[in-house]
């Protein structure tokens, strides 16, 4: 009776410890996956909101009475890489309200990774956007801001 007991035990515990070394690696797996995707997520969000408020910054400063025409060009102090990766930026631009604010919605996204993200950054009426595409490694980039003799101030990376 003893014998047929750790017999049965034995044909229960084995498929169980089987399934659990092969269980266990792939759940630790997936769950660092997870984490990894969640921290890279952060950081690029964190970068699109300096980003953007670079640009609101910028936008501020130039559109002041006292500042006549010209083009200022803002080197940014964002990382080129993250973890080993380069990330680009688009933007587009949509006017609200009868004001004529308008948000300048900013996307981000990792290049050779699905994980992107948006911010968004306000702006009077007087604002322009130029289409242009923001590259994190390249040796160029940057907000250029170029504001008008009739206060119109376009903006595009660089």
């Amino acid at each position: 009776m003893e014998l047929a007991q750790v017999a049965i035990e034995y044909m229960i515990m084995i498929p169980i410890l089987i399934a659990q070394i092969f269980l266990f690696p792939m759940v630790a797996s997936a769950m660092m996956n997870n984490w990894v995707d969640s921290r890279r997520t952060i950081v690029i969000q964190e970068v699109a909101s300096n980003l953007s408020s670079s640009m609101q910054q910028l936008y501020s400063s130039l559109n002041h009475e006292t500042i006549s025409a010209g083009t200022v060009t803002n080197e940014l102090d964002l990382p080129r890489y993250i973890e080993d990766y380069p990330y680009k930026g688009n933007a587009s631009l949509r006017t609200i309200g009868s004001n004529g604010s308008r948000i300048l919605e900013i996307t981000l996204s990792y290049v050779g990774d699905d994980i992107s993200t948006t911010a968004l950054a306000t702006f009077g009426a007087n604002m322009e956007w130029m289409n242009s595409t923001f590259l994190s490694n390249s040796t160029s980039a940057g907000i250029i801001a170029e504001k008008q003799l009739n206060g119109t101030i376009r903006m595009y990376f660089g």
